[in-house]
C-alpha cells in the first residue's frame, strides 16, 4: 500500500515560481507543510528553529507575489531562512543543514542564485539591498529589492544608517520589519491590517501623489503643516513616525502569520510604481506553530538535535564545564568581591554565560543589543568614571567594533576588558562565526594586553587577572565548547603579566603554543618522544606582552622551535618572528615553522574536523616537526602539514 504524502503541496514545489498561481487556500495548506518540513529537519541537524518558524508564512508569500530569483530577496539575520530554503530548490539536501558538505546555516551567494547576499551578521540588508536597488536603476533594470530585516536586527546602528541614506533616494527598496519579540509594536489585528492595505494601495498612493502636488503649491507653511499632519495622522495610527521621519513610507503593523492579510499588502507594493523606500512592519512569533518552542523561554532560537513529539533535546553531557559557564563564575566570584566591576554584552546574555551574571548582579548587566560598536564605546565611558567592564563579545562580531577598539579604547588606555568568547573554529556556524582574527586584529594594538587560555583553570586565572589590569586595556579569549576536565581552583589568581609557563621539559623540539591546542600539543610530544626526541611543551598565555626570555630560551636551546595558534596569519607567529629575528637568533641556524589557522574561509563542519582541515591535530604537529628535523617516518608520510 503506497503510503499518503504528508506534504502533497510541497512535493510539487521546485522552485518559487511553483507557487505563483496558488490560491491563498494552498498557500495556507503550503505554509503548514513548510512549517512541518522545517521541524523535522531541524531536529535532525539542529539549529536556528524559532527564527524561522515565525517567518513560514512570509516566506511563501514573498515568493508567491515576487519573481525571484530576477527580483532580490535579503534575509537579515538569515538564520531564519530555513523556509526559504526549501522553497527555493533545496529541500532536497535540507537535512544537511550545518553538517559537512551539506548546505549552510545562513544565506549564501554560491549556493544558490536566490540567495543574492549572504548574511550571517546582523544589520546588513538594508545597506546591501540599496546597493542592488541604485545598481539595478543604473543598469536600466526594472526590479524589486526586498530587505527582510528581524531577530534583533534593528537593534543595531547600521540599519539606521542606511535607512536614512534610502531616505535620501528615491530607490525602489522594500523593507519589511519582522518584529517577533512585540518590543516594537502595538496590537495587530483587522483594523491594522485594512488601513495597512489601503494606505499601500495603488489609489491612496495617488491621492497621496495629487495632494502632494496640490501642498506643494501653497505658502511654504501651510506646505508643511499639511505634509506633517498626514505624516502624523498615520503615524499615530501606526506608530510609523520614526520611519517616516528616515524618509520611509511606513506600512503595518500587521500579522505576518495570517496569509489573507500579506498577500494583498505585498501585492499592493508589487505593483504600485511610486519610487522610493517602503517599510512593511509586520508582527511575528518566533516558534510558531510548534508549542515546545512556543512554550521555551527562547523560543528554541538555536537548538540541538531534538524530539519532534516531546520538543526534549539531545544536549550530550560532558564531564568537563563549559568555557562560557566558567567564565561567568569567575566572572561572578571576582565582582562579589569589586563592587565597581561590571558586564557588558550585546545581545548575547545566554551565549555568553552574562544571563547568570544578570541573575547575581541585576544592576550591574548591560545588553546593549545588537550594537558592538556603541557596546565597547559605552564601556570606555564607564572606565572613564573608575568602574571595570568587561565587554563580553563573540570573536566574530568584536570585529563589528573595530574602530572603536583603536580610537576609544587603545588610544585613551582605557581599561575596559573583552572576553571574546567563541575564539578558534566554530563547527556548524561556519566561517561567519568563527574567532580568527582576534590575535592578529589586537596584537597590533599599541596598549594592548592579549592573553588566550588553554584550559578551564587558566581562563579562570585570566578573569582575575583582567580585574586587576587597571592602566590599559586587556584581553583574553577561549573557545567554543567544553574545557579539557582539569582540576579547578577555588579561587582565580592573577597571573604576572607577559610570562608564560613550562608545562613539559625536553631536549630537541619545542612546541610554544597560544591557547586552545596545548592538549594536542601534549600529545604530539608524547608521539615524538615516543620517536626519539625529546619535546619541550610551553604555553605562552600571552600573545602580547611577549614572554621574551622564555621564547629565548626555547629557541636557545632546542633545534627547532614550532608554534601553534588557533588564530589567522599575522597574530601569536608573526609577533614571535619578529623578536627573533631582530634578536640575530635565526642567524644562528634555528629551525622555525609557525601553524596557524590557513589562509582560508574554513566551511561549516564539526569541529575536529575543521582543525584536521587547517591541520592543527596532534598528527599535524607531529609531521610539522618532523619535516622541520628533516626526517620522514612511514607513519606520517601521507600527512602534508599546513605550515611544512
Amino acid at each position: 500500500m503506497t503510503e499518503v504524502s504528508k506534504t502533497p503541496l510541497l512535493d510539487k514545489v521546485t522552485e518559487p515560481s511553483d507557487i505563483r498561481d496558488f490560491s491563498a487556500g494552498q498557500l495556507k495548506q503550503l505554509s503548514d507543510e513548510v512549517r512541518a518540513e522545517t521541524i523535522d529537519a531541524v531536529s535532525i541537524t539542529g539549529g536556528h528553529l524559532g527564527a524561522s518558524l515565525g517567518v513560514v508564512e512570509l516566506s511563501v508569500a514573498l515568493h508567491h507575489v515576487f519573481n525571484t530569483p530576477h527580483d532580490r530577496l535579503i534575509w537579515d539575520v538569515s538564520h531564519q531562512a530555513y523556509p526559504h530554503k526549501i522553497l527555493t530548490g533545496r529541500r532536497n539536501r535540507i537535512r544537511t543543514l550545518r553538517q559537512g558538505g551539506g548546505l549552510s546555516g545562513f544565506t549564501k551567494r554560491d549556493e544558490s542564485q536566490f540567495d543574492p547576499f549572504g548574511a550571517a551578521h546582523s544589520s546588513t540588508s538594508i545597506s546591501a539591498g540599496l546597493g542592488m536597488a541604485v545598481a539595478s536603476e543604473l543598469g536600466g533594470v526594472k526590479r524589486n529589492v526586498i530587505s527582510v530585516i528581524g531577530d534583533g536586527s534593528m537593534s543595531a546602528g547600521m540599519a539606521y544608517e542606511a535607512m536614512n541614506n534610502a531616505g535620501s533616494k528615491n530607490s525602489r527598496l522594500i523593507v519589511v520589519l519582522n518584529d517577533n519579540d512585540m518590543s516594537i509594536a502595538p496590537p495587530v489585528g483587522a483594523m491594522s491590517a485594512y488601513l495597512s492595505r489601503l494606505i499601500s494601495s495603488k489609489s491612496y498612493q495617488s491621492i497621496r501623489h495629487f495632494a502632494k502636488e496640490i501642498v506643494e503649491k501653497l505658502p511654504r507653511r501651510i506646505e508643511e503643516t499639511a505634509r506633517r499632519a498626514e505624516e502624523y495622522a498615520r503615524g499615530i495610527l501606526t506608530g510609523g513616525t520614526l520611519f517616516e521621519e528616515l524618509g520611509f513610507f511606513y506600512i503595518g503593523p500587521v500579522d505576518g502569520h495570517n496569509i489573507d492579510h500579506l498577500l494583498p499588502l505585498l501585492k499592493n507594493l508589487r505593483d504600485v510604481d511610486d519610487s522610493g523606500p517602503v517599510l512593511l512592519h509586520i508582527v511575528t512569533e518566533k516558534g510558531h506553530g510548534y508549542k515546545p518552542a512556543e512554550e521555551s523561554a527562547d523560543k528554541y532560537h538555536g537548538v540541538s538535535k531534538f524530539d519532534v513529539v516531546t520538543g526534549k533535546q539531545d544536549k550530550p553531557k560532558s564531564n568537563a564545564p563549559s568555557y562560557t559557564s566558567v567564565y561567568a563564575d569567575a566572572l561572578i566570584q571576582e565582582a562579589e568581591k569589586d563592587q565597581k566591576i561590571v558586564a557588558i554584552t550585546a545581545a548575547m546574555p545566554g551565549g555568553t554565560g552574562l544571563d547568570k551574571f544578570g541573575e547575581a548582579f541585576p544592576e550591574r548587566t548591560f545588553d546593549v543589543g545588537i550594537a558592538e560598536q556603541h557596546g565597547v564605546t559605552f564601556s570606555a565611558g564607564m572606565a572613564t568614571e573608575g568602574y571595570k567592564p568587561f565587554a563580553t563579545i563573540y570573536s566574530t562580531f568584536l570585529q563589528r567594533a573595530y574602530d572603536q577598539i583603536v580610537h576609544d579604547v587603545a588610544i585613551q588606555k582605557l581599561p575596559v576588558r573583552f572576553a571574546i568568547d567563541r575564539a578558534g573554529l566554530v563547527g556548524a556556524d561556519g566561517p561567519t562565526h568563527a574567532g580568527s582574527f582576534d590575535i592578529t586584529y589586537l596584537s597590533c594594538l599599541p596598549n594592548f594586553i592579549v592573553m588566550a587560555a588553554s584550559d578551564e583553570a587558566e581562563l579562570k586565572h585570566m578573569v582575575a587577572t583582567a580585574a586587576q589590569i587597571d592602566d590599559r586595556p586587556s584581553a583574553f579569549r577561549y573557545p567554543r565548547g567544553e574545557g579539557l576536565g582539569v582540576d579547578m581552583p577555588e579561587i582565580g589568581q592573577p597571573l604576572e603579566i607577559g610570562k608564560g609557563r613550562i608545562m613539559r621539559e625536553g631536549t630537541s623540539v619545542a612546541l610554544l603554543t597560544l591557547g586552545g591546542r596545548m592538549r594536542e600539543a601534549l600529545e604530539a610530544a608524547d608521539e615524538l618522544a615516543s620517536l626519539g626526541w625529546s619535546t619541550t611543551v610551553a604555553d605562552a598565555r600571552f600573545a602580547k606582552p611577549l614572554d621574551e626570555n622564555m621564547i629565548l630560551r626555547l629557541a636557545k636551546n632546542h633545534e627547532v622551535l614550532i608554534t601553534i595558534e588557533e588564530g589567522a596569519v599575522g597574530g601569536f607567529a608573526a609577533h614571535v618572528m619578529q623578536f627573533l629575528a631582530n634578536t640575530g637568533v635565526f642567524d644562528k641556524g634555528l629551525k622555525f615553522r609557525a601553524m596557524t589557522l590557513p589562509d582560508i574561509f574554513i566551511d561549516h563542519e564539526k569541529p575536529e574536523k575543521q582543525y584536521e582541515i587547517a591541520g592543527l591535530k596532534r598528527s599535524d604537529i607531529v609531521a610539522t616537526t618532523l619535516l622541520a628535523l628533516g626526517k620522514t617516518n612511514k607513519t606520517h608520510s601521507g600527512i602534508t602539514p599546513a605550515s611544512a
